[in-house]
């Protein structure tokens, strides 16, 4: 059986779930928080080391600004209320991306939390905010350059924004929609993929079980037979 170390989730179809059922596109990303509170509960139970969930894309600024805004304050509201709930829980975050580009507030929460959490064990949550695949290995080239080391696959990886990490063994995209969406290019060469119809509110722990069992049961290969 396959073990399962590294969990990465694009968790599509918050905005589709606040109209189909709130009439509101915010409503569903709220609702959207109790459902990475039973994945992060799930990976304890599982004893999965590390999980990535896709916050926030680089290419998101393109929404209405109104969504952004509630967005950026919704994950304010959950590092201010949360944060010590994760540091019993043993819970490392990490945030990957361009924060720079970030309101002062949420990129002076997120420091906090990351010193809070430096030294915790159990799980590593890197929530990908503000992040692009594309950007990540653009900087990572650049990182390697003026380090002035060789360009190649060892040294990439000592790089990434996920250095030190291993692969995802899994990538789960809720929300009825087949492709990447510029999320960890590079991690995810030989991650098994599901694609899931429901939309992330709808995702619930027995759905994360089931798609583990079908991992655990895949014949993988890496290039060989």
């Amino acid at each position: 059986m396959n073990p399962v170390k590294h969990v990465a989730i694009i968790m599509d179809g918050n905005g589709r779930w606040g109209i189909k059922n709130k009439q509101s596109r915010n409503a569903g990303h709220q609702e959207g928080l109790n459902t990475v509170d039973l994945i992060i509960n799930q990976c304890i139970h599982h004893k999965i080391e590390f999980l990535t969930l896709y916050a926030f894309s680089s290419d998101n600024w393109k929404r209405p600004k109104n969504e952004i805004a509630f967005l950026f304050k919704l994950l304010e509201n959950f590092l201010k209320k949360k944060i010590n709930k994760i540091v019993e829980k043993d819970i490392n975050l990490k945030f990957i991306g361009e924060l720079n580009d970030l309101p002062q507030k949420l990129q002076k929460l997120i420091k906090i939390a990351e010193k809070k959490t430096i030294n915790k064990k159990l799980l590593q949550i890197n929530i990908a905010l503000n992040y692009g695949s594309k950007i990540e290995l653009i900087n990572t080239i650049k990182k390697i350059k003026q380090k002035k080391i060789k360009i190649n696959q060892k040294n990439i990886d000592k790089n990434l924004y996920t250095k030190n990490q291993p692969d995802p063994d899994i990538l789960i995209r809720t929300g009825n929609t087949h492709r990447l969406s510029n999320f960890l290019l590079w991690q995810l060469s030989y991650t098994e993929i599901f694609f899931e119809k429901k939309l992330w509110p709808d995702f619930k722990s027995k759905d994360f079980n089931k798609i583990l069992n079908k991992f655990r049961n895949i014949k993988r290969n890496f290039g060989s037979i």
